[in-house]
């Protein structure tokens, strides 16, 4: 009894595919492979144009003195290829040839004159121009894509910077300040009393009282730092005495929002 040869494909039990996990020692003999499971295509083209223009650069010819009879022949034997795996494609290609073979049969025949006694145009002419522009548009795009590209080339760095949330409070525009001071003065025409004294006001004084009234304290509403009982000139020194530790940067004016009730705070510097 004699003993059926090892397939060379199953050699040292090395599997030659794996078919749903399992391993396969031997190819079957039914199997069955497509004409077209794998195809290689060596040169990829954008349309017509590019085929012609490819197929003229090549050999170095001179596109203003095309030599049509070999440029058309390579053209058709591309079309033939193409037409076997895709005839839809190929149809756009058959267009081209097909003014390439009417070009090729004008050169042929002899020249017309024209009415004007000028020489005819050469029937390469229109097809000559629209190569020049073909290209000039393709070495236009490859400086482009030469160009570096988000994604491509490089990416975006992006970096998260953390950042204190710190309460900041809209500057108080002069004219809210002006309208508190309005209001402070109505207020204070309606508890005013006929006074006739003389008192030496000083506004150094009035500064250091505005600082003791807020020492240990947040926030104070404006109005609360006016004495309206005192009459007028009481409340201008208090205002000015105000304005001057504003100026100096003793004491902060403050407001929450647009038409929100103003404050008096003292003023510090974060250590």
């Amino acid at each position: 009894m004699t003993q059926a040869p090892v397939s060379p494909l199953a050699v040292d039990h090395v599997a030659v595919a794996r078919l749903y996990g399992e391993p396969l020692f031997q190819l079957p003999h039914d199997l069955y492979i497509p004409p077209d499971a794998l195809e290689v295509f060596l040169e990829a083209f954008q349309g017509p144009l590019d085929l012609l223009l490819y197929l003229i650069r090549r050999q170095n010819f001179n596109i203003l003195d095309i030599p049509l009879a070999d440029v058309t022949r390579q053209y058709l034997s591309y079309v033939d290829q193409l037409r076997k795996h895709n005839l839809e494609l190929a149809s756009e290609y058959l267009l081209m040839a097909a003014m390439l073979i009417e070009i090729k049969s004008r050169m042929l025949l002899p020249p017309k004159k024209t009415d004007d006694g000028s020489e005819p145009e050469d029937p390469r002419a229109e097809l000559v121009r629209r190569l020049l522009e073909y290209e000039q548009m393709k070495l236009a795009a490859a400086g482009i894509d030469r160009l570096p590209q988000l994604g491509r080339d490089f990416l975006r760095a992006q970096v998260t910077i953390e950042q204190s949330l710190t309460l900041r409070f809209p500057d108080v525009e002069a004219v809210d300040l002006r309208d508190a001071w309005l209001d402070i003065l109505k207020r204070a025409k309606l508890v005013q009393h006929h006074r006739i004294t003389r008192e030496q006001l000083s506004v150094r004084e009035h500064m250091s009282v505005v600082l003791r009234r807020l020492q240990g304290r947040r926030f104070v509403e404006f109005h609360e730092l006016f004495e309206v009982e005192r009459g007028h000139q009481v409340l201008v020194v208090t205002f000015i005495a105000m304005l001057e530790l504003a100026k100096e940067r003793l004491l902060q004016i403050t407001q929450a929002e647009a038409f929100a009730p103003i404050y008096v705070r003292l003023a510090y510097s974060p250590s």
